[in-house]
């Protein structure tokens, strides 16, 4: 009897990783949504209220690896249970700094009210982050099925959103030799930019490690990049 209250409460310890994952991940991601459309309209209270909530989720990771740490050390897991606690660990942290880069995004909001910013770039700027958060959401997803097949899938889509972020980085740069007075602004729009690009980087992080969970082991082969950025105006022979 006592076994089974043992492992009972076990299962529950683990449930409630999973459970804060969800909500972890539910919050980074309308974090990130609401700090590209506070920019996108120039609605800096949406903007301090993202910029508020990352208390929230910085509370969330430490919760998550607290409880993570006494487990260890009471539970003594081994193998796969092991692999899912140090997993929800990684994964939590990767969601933390999602959240920051939601952050981020959101600080920018007042420094480019008064430059504006074109509804074109605006645009480009709201697909490249649907693409982004639309991967996110789906290796979420994953987390809950634990499909290693579509972590895998996720893993090597992460060159779209490269390519993505390189096309409008090159869109940017053009704003700007074009005419100096959007320098500024687009600036901002190329940090920005660069914060959505990372976020696809830790969903590709998040896919790597329900992968190593749910298999025992690494994926193969070098993550697919395709972001060329670094070239763009270099001169070449």
């Amino acid at each position: 009897m006592a076994s089974n209250h043992i492992h009972s409460a076990y299962d529950s310890e683990l449930k409630f990783l999973a459970r804060r994952i969800s909500e972890m991940g539910g919050l980074a991601e309308q974090m990130v949504s609401d700090a590209v459309r506070a920019l996108v309209h120039s609605d800096s209270a949406l903007a301090q209220r993202v910029i508020s909530e990352d208390a929230i989720l910085d509370a969330a990771e430490r919760e998550i690896g607290d409880k993570a740490i006494v487990m260890i050390a009471r539970r003594q897991p081994m193998a796969g249970d092991l692999r899912e606690i140090m997993g929800s660990i990684r994964i939590a942290a990767d969601l933390e700094r999602v959240g920051d880069l939601g952050k981020n995004t959101a600080k920018r909001v007042i420094a480019v009210q008064g430059s504006g910013v074109t509804r074109k770039l605006a645009r480009g700027l709201e697909h490249f982050s649907e693409l982004a958060l639309m991967q996110l959401k789906e290796v979420l997803d994953v987390y809950v099925n634990r499909s290693a097949e579509k972590a895998q899938s996720i893993r090597e889509r992460d060159e779209e959103i490269d390519a993505m972020y390189t096309s409008l980085f090159r869109e940017l740069l053009t704003y700007m030799m074009e005419d100096p007075r959007n320098i500024t602004s687009c600036t901002h729009l190329l940090f920005c930019a660069k914060n959505i690009e990372r976020i696809g980087d830790h969903a590709t992080n998040i896919a790597e490690t329900i992968y190593y969970m749910t298999t025992g082991a690494q994926p193969e082969g070098e993550r697919p990049k395709d972001d060329t950025a670094n070239t763009v105006g270099a001169v070449t022979e």
